[in-house]
């Protein structure tokens, strides 16, 4: 199962031969209207959907290997964009292809942050990698590269809501897994090492 943020898309491979053989369908709301090769002429060309090169970023499989759970790198248009707030998790049932949408609070502090990759730990608890674009290849130094961890059991459904104030109440509660950045520098690597985009 590969994920393709520029769509967003999910394929599904035989991993044998390369072939392709399912291509999963995601929720209208994540697609984009106008595309361009110009990620500022596509940002301000849509209204609505993923933001340029911010898409279906992380892609996990729960243990049973009944569910696909993709993570968008930054808000949806509509819900703040990049910058915003609250980011969207996906799941998609990999029999029928059905999908879930639940909010995900990106907030660290004062700041709202980006999200890299997704880790399934169950089927309703994921680890999340949350991280600043500072460090090694940026010619700065990292600040934030975190794991969060969440529970989606008991969260609601947030497929029919659409911007930051409709899915501020149904985020669910996230908590610090490990800190990345911290223990890097506790190990004797300087923030200027870590890598930006640690993913």
């Amino acid at each position: 199962f590969v994920s393709d943020e520029y769509g967003p898309y999910i394929y599904q491979f035989d991993r044998a031969t390369g072939q392709r053989l399912r291509t999963y369908t995601l929720p209208d709301s994540f697609a984009i209207n106008n595309l361009s090769a110009n990620g500022a002429t596509e940002i301000s060309g849509n209204t609505s959907g993923r933001v340029a090169n911010k898409g279906m970023e992380g892609l996990a499989i729960t243990p049973d290997g009944k569910t696909l759970v993709g993570f968008e790198q930054s808000p949806l248009i509509q819900d703040g964009g990049d910058g915003g707030q609250y980011n969207r998790i996906v799941t998609i049932d990999i029999a029928t292809g059905a999908t879930q949408q639940f909010a995900y609070n990106n907030k660290i502090g004062s700041k709202n942050y980006n999200s890299s990759e997704i880790l399934a730990v169950n089927d309703h608890e994921f680890l999340v990698l949350e991280r600043d674009g500072k460090g090694l290849g940026d010619a700065s130094l990292a600040a934030v590269k975190s794991i969060y961890k969440v529970d989606l059991a008991g969260a609601s459904d947030v497929s029919l809501l659409s911007g930051e104030a409709a899915l501020l109440a149904k985020a669910p509660a996230k908590t610090l897994f490990l800190d990345i950045r911290s223990a890097l520098v506790a190990f004797g690597i300087p923030a200027s090492q870590i890598p930006a985009k640690l993913e």
